[in-house]
């Protein structure tokens, strides 16, 4: 970099871009998307008017208020699985019971559009898991050992073998052992 240099030249929308990649990434988005998408249709068709020409079809059921309910605490769940993923196991289990009890209360589940979307929402948050952390270096010491090298063919392994201590390899029957014993597994009758 040049002394007149004024760092990286990014556009904004690229930084915004990456920093809403990495957010993403952090917690369930999916599952509270799908489930945000589910609480809206069963919130709004009771209350909505359809209009085909000069005819109103109503869609309000006596339930409305039961629907509105549901609706805005899918919603809820929904951002909480966004911003408070630790109870996102709760916040699926929660939704897939709010989408099964708006089957019968809000017009088959907001016509079955907004059962699907929330109960999608509700697996998904329930199956997801944080990912770990990726080392930047790996770590020798943290090296699965290669029993190959290590022990011989009978799976008697001689002090310090474990330890990285070089052991030459031996055939299996050869081991100085009294005859009549194998190992300390069965006696020889």
């Amino acid at each position: 970099m040049s002394p007149e240099s004024t760092g990286q030249n990014e556009h904004n929308l690229t930084v915004y871009r990456r920093g809403f990649r990495t957010w993403r990434g952090n917690r369930p988005f999916w599952a509270g998307l799908f489930t945000m998408l589910g609480g809206a249709p069963i919130a709004y068709f009771p209350y909505a008017d359809l209009h085909l020409g000069n005819m109103t079809l109503a869609m309000s059921t006596t339930a409305g208020a039961g629907s509105l309910i549901i609706g805005v605490l899918l919603i809820t769940l929904g951002l909480t699985m966004w911003f408070h993923s630790i109870v996102r196991v709760f916040a699926g289990v929660a939704a897939i019971l709010l989408a099964l009890i708006s089957i019968p209360v809000a017009n088959i589940g907001g016509f079955v559009i907004g059962f699907l979307l929330a109960l999608i929402g509700g697996a998904l948050s329930i199956s997801w898991a944080p990912g770990e952390p990726q080392a930047d270096e790996a770590d020798p010491r943290d090296a699965p050992l290669s029993l190959d090298k290590q022990q011989p063919e009978s799976g008697y392994a001689p002090r310090g073998a474990l330890h990285g201590a070089a052991v030459p390899r031996q055939p299996a029957g050869d081991h100085d052992t009294p005859s009549g014993y194998d190992g300390g597994t069965h006696r020889a009758g």
